[in-house]
């Protein structure tokens, strides 16, 4: 004979303060672990959404990133002859040859920070088309003129429109304001590929090169063109979206890893509570247990009437959580990229696949906690337990 479920959810009434308590316990440690596991999807959607999957990328094998990759003239010449590379209606190719640098900007509360400094052409914004000026204009190529992402503008001084930067030995103006749908190029500063080539005596030779194709379908001709060519044995091609989204593993990884093991410890206070709120229900209902044993109810019924009280605990400590976790997304935070060694901001993000995990993190938690308390009570002896003990 199974125990209605109407009697266990009456019991709730009889221990307010103790389900309450156990339930915000429960919360707290879901609103981590969910804050946890938002933030470093946060890292691989902002990261992810900064490349396009219809754009390919080029740079030197087993660079790290961007900064250690450099790509000679020779080289870049040689990209440039291949076949499928699109062309604008002029005739020119979709191509950009983009030199990477770090340099340091001031945060307004004070203290350093390492910002990328991206050298682009003008077919660097057709091959970005998200790339929206909001306020100003773009640079002028025959100037050191520069436009910065929003996320920058926002966190650092002297990084707004009509202020100068200093970098290689002369002052730098900036002129636009920009954003990209949250991408991670909204942490950048943009500037005239040769202007910044000349200010870093870096002759010609860039970082990467990104570049568009005539049809995306050509992809695998174009890559074998490429890979069978010997003079570009030392490099290789990824679509952009595909390394920028590797360019967050590392992060991302670290952030979980670290998270899930602050969160268990965490969750250890929410198991006891849970133990505890269920060990009170036990002693408060023996008599109880012990009527419900006498009128028929197997042990078997017992523990699953205990165990489903504590799942609802678990469940409703959950929704608390991820309520409350929800708001994270209107909040946005940055930190070191440690593959690019320079400022990343992004927010908080919320998937299907947190949420599932988030209750199951609660859930366990329940059962776990709940698990002892309601075998006692299922192997109470009738007797013992009409008696009141």
């Amino acid at each position: 004979m199974a125990v209605p479920i109407k009697y266990v959810v009456r019991n709730f009434k009889s221990r307010k303060l103790t389900t309450i308590i156990t339930v915000a316990g429960i919360a707290l440690v879901v609103l981590v672990f969910a804050a946890v596991l938002m933030m470093a999807y946060g890292v691989e959607k902002t990261l992810v959404s900064t490349g396009s999957a219809e754009n390919i990328k080029v740079l030197r094998k087993a660079s790290q990133g961007e900064i250690s990759s450099i790509i000679d003239d020779d080289t870049q010449n040689i990209i440039k002859s291949l076949p499928h590379i699109a062309k604008t209606a002029e005739g020119e190719q979709i191509i950009s040859s983009e030199p990477v640098v770090i340099i340091n900007l001031e945060i307004k509360g004070g203290g350093l920070s390492n910002i990328t400094l991206r050298g682009v052409n003008q077919q660097a914004f057709q091959l970005r088309p998200n790339i929206k000026i909001i306020e100003g204009r773009k640079f002028n190529p025959s100037l050191r003129e520069l436009i910065v992402g929003i996320s920058i503008s926002k966190k650092f001084v002297n990084a707004q429109i009509g202020s100068k930067v200093k970098f290689a030995g002369d002052y730098w103006t900036i002129v636009g304001l920009f954003e990209d749908s949250g991408s991670g190029f909204e942490s950048e500063l943009w500037g005239d590929a040769s202007q910044l080539l000349n200010a870093f005596n870096r002759g010609s030779a860039v970082s990467t090169i990104t570049l568009k194709l005539d049809n995306l379908n050509n992809f695998e001709k174009f890559q074998s063109y490429f890979e069978t060519d010997k003079r570009l044995k030392q490099f290789e091609i990824k679509t952009e979206q595909k390394f920028f989204e590797e360019q967050s593993e590392f992060l991302a990884g670290f952030i979980r890893v670290l998270g899930t093991f602050i969160t268990i410890i965490f969750s250890f206070g929410a198991i006891i509570g849970a133990a505890i709120t269920m060990y009170a229900s036990v002693a408060n209902r023996t008599v109880e247990i012990g009527t419900m044993r006498s009128l028929g109810f197997n042990r078997r019924s017992i523990l699953t009437a205990f165990m489903l009280e504590s799942l609802i605990i678990a469940i409703i400590g959950a929704a608390v959580g991820l309520f409350f976790a929800s708001f994270l997304q209107f909040f946005s935070i940055s930190t070191l990229n440690w593959n690019s060694f320079a400022e990343l901001s992004f927010s908080f993000a919320l998937s299907t696949s947190i949420v599932i995990s988030s209750f199951i993190f609660a859930i366990v938690m329940g059962l776990v906690g709940g698990f002892l308390p309601s075998v006692r009570a299922a192997r109470l002896n009738i007797v013992s337990a009409l008696r009141g003990g």
